[in-house]
C-alpha cells in the first residue's frame, strides 16, 4: 500500500484517530489511577497501613506489567483496532463490577486483572500510530495519546476525590467506571482499522530474538530504565502527596486537595511543548533537559510553603510529561521492525518503575519522613538523567 495512504494533517481518518487515541488514554488511565486520591479513605475503611493502601493502585499498574510482557510476544496476533476496544470495554466492565467487592484483597486482585487486560492499549497504541499516520504528523498524534493519558489521570484523579467527598468512595469508582465503559464504546464506533498491519501467527523465535536485541541494545536499555526511574518518581509523588498536605503544617481538606491534581494540565503542556521542541532540536538534548528540570521540580517538594510548593510540583509534572514524551518517541521511532515488541517493553519498565518504587516509597515514608522520601526520588531521578547523558543519537544503527 502507498505510503501517501497514511493519514495526514487534515484527513477525516487523522481527526478520528487522534480523536480516538485521546478517548483511549483518558478511559485507561482515569481507571488506572483512580484510587490514587483516595487512599487515605481506604486506609480508613479498611483499617491498613499507608504502604498496604498503595497496593490498590499498584496491583493494576503490577497487572499492567504482566499483561504488557504477554502482549510483547502476542499483539500481533490480534487486530490492532479490536484489541484496544477489547481492553477498553473490558476494563470499564471490571472497574464497575469492583464497586461492590467487600475486602482489600479482593480489589487487589480485580486491579491486577484489571491492568492486565487493559494493557492491550498501550501494547500496541504507538505502533498503530508510527503505522497508520504520515512521518510528518507522528509526533502530533503521540502528543494527543499521552495528552489523553495525561488528561485521564488527572481527571479521574479529581473526580475520583471529589465524588468520595459527597457520596462515598464506592460509587465514585463506579462512576468512572461506566464514564470509561462509554469512551470504550465511542472509541468501538469511530477507530479507523489497520490498513498497514494485517493479524499475523506469532513467530515466538522471531519475537525473543527481537526482544534480546532491544534488552541488549544500549540505546533502548536506557530508555527503558530511563521510564522505569522517572515513572517511579513521578507515581510516588501523587500517591503520598495527598497523605502530606492532610498533615501538618498544610492541614488542606480533602476537596482542596482535589484541585493540586489540576497540575496534570502542567502535563498536557509538557507534552505539547515537547512535541513542538522535536521538530527544532535534537530528541535525546530535549529528554536530558527535561528530566534535569524534574530534578528542580523536585527540590521544591521539600517547601513547607504551599504557592512554593504547587510551583515545584507543576514544574515536576510539566518536565516529567516532556520527558516521557520524547523517551516514548524515541523507542517507537528507533524499532523499525518489531514496533509492538520495542513498545510493550518500553511500557513493561515503565509500569514495573510505577509499581515497584511506587508501592517501596510509601513503607519508607512511612518508616522515615518526606525529605527523606524526596530525596530518595531525586536519586532515581538523577541516575535518569546520567542514562540520557550517556545515551547516543537516533541517528544509531535500528533495528
Amino acid at each position: 500500500m502507498n505510503i501517501s495512504e497514511k493519514a495526514d494533517q487534515g484527513s477525516l481518518r487523522f481527526r478520528y484517530i487522534k480523536l480516538c487515541i485521546f478517548f483511549s488514554g483518558l478511559s485507561v488511565f482515569a481507571q488506572l489511577y483512580l484510587f490514587q486520591p483516595m487512599l487515605p479513605m481506604a486506609a480508613e475503611y479498611f483499617k491498613v497501613s499507608v504502604g498496604d493502601t498503595s497496593l490498590l493502585v499498584s496491583s493494576s499498574t503490577i497487572g499492567m506489567a504482566i499483561g504488557l510482557l504477554f502482549f510483547a510476544f502476542k499483539a500481533d496476533s490480534y487486530s490492532r483496532k479490536a484489541l484496544m476496544t477489547f481492553s477498553l470495554i473490558s476494563s470499564a466492565l471490571l472497574t464497575i463490577m469492583s464497586t461492590w467487592v467487600p475486602s482489600l484483597s479482593l480489589l487487589i486482585a480485580i486491579g491486577v486483572f484489571k491492568g492486565f487486560v487493559v494493557s492491550g492499549v498501550s501494547a500496541v497504541a504507538l505502533a498503530y500510530l508510527t503505522e497508520e499516520v504520515h512521518t510528518a504528523v507522528i509526533g502530533s498524534a503521540i502528543s494527543m495519546y499521552l495528552s489523553g493519558n495525561t488528561i485521564g489521570g488527572m481527571s479521574g484523579r479529581i473526580m475520583a476525590t471529589l465524588l468520595a467527598g459527597e457520596f462515598g468512595w464506592r460509587n465514585a469508582v463506579l462512576l468512572i467506571g461506566i464514564e470509561s465503559l462509554i469512551l470504550g464504546l465511542i472509541f468501538w464506533k469511530l477507530f479507523p482499522r489497520s490498513k498497514f498491519f494485517a493479524p499475523q501467527k506469532t513467530d515466538y523465535h522471531l519475537k525473543v530474538k527481537q526482544m534480546k536485541f532491544f534488552l541488549t541494545n544500549p540505546y533502548m536499555f536506557r530508555l527503558y530504565c530511563i521510564a522505569a526511574l522517572l515513572m517511579g518518581a513521578f507515581v510516588s509523588v501523587y500517591n503520598y502527596l495527598t497523605f502530606r498536605l492532610e498533615a501538618q503544617p498544610f492541614s488542606l481538606s480533602h476537596f482542596v486537595i482535589a484541585f493540586i491534581f489540576l497540575m496534570y494540565i502542567f502535563g498536557v503542556f509538557g507534552t505539547m511543548l515537547a512535541g513542538r521542541l522535536s521538530k527544532r532540536f535534537r530528541m535525546n538534548d530535549i529528554l536530558k533537559g527535561s528530566i534535569l528540570f524534574m530534578v528542580i521540580g523536585a527540590l521544591f517538594l521539600l517547601t513547607e510553603n504551599i504557592c512554593i510548593l504547587i510551583f515545584g510540583l507543576g514544574l515536576f509534572t510539566l518536565s516529567f510529561f516532556a520527558a516521557h514524551t520524547m523517551a516514548s518517541q524515541m523507542t517507537a521511532l528507533y524499532a523499525k521492525r518489531g514496533k509492538s515488541s520495542a513498545t510493550s517493553i518500553y511500557w513493561l519498565f515503565y509500569y514495573f518503575g510505577s509499581s515497584i518504587l511506587g508501592t517501596g516509597s510509601g513503607y519508607l515514608l512511612h518508616a522515615y519522613s518526606w525529605n527523606i522520601f524526596i530525596a530518595v526520588l531525586m536519586c532515581s531521578v538523577v541516575i535518569a538523567l546520567l542514562l540520557a547523558t550517556g545515551n547516543v543519537s537516533t541517528q544509531e544503527k535500528s533495528y
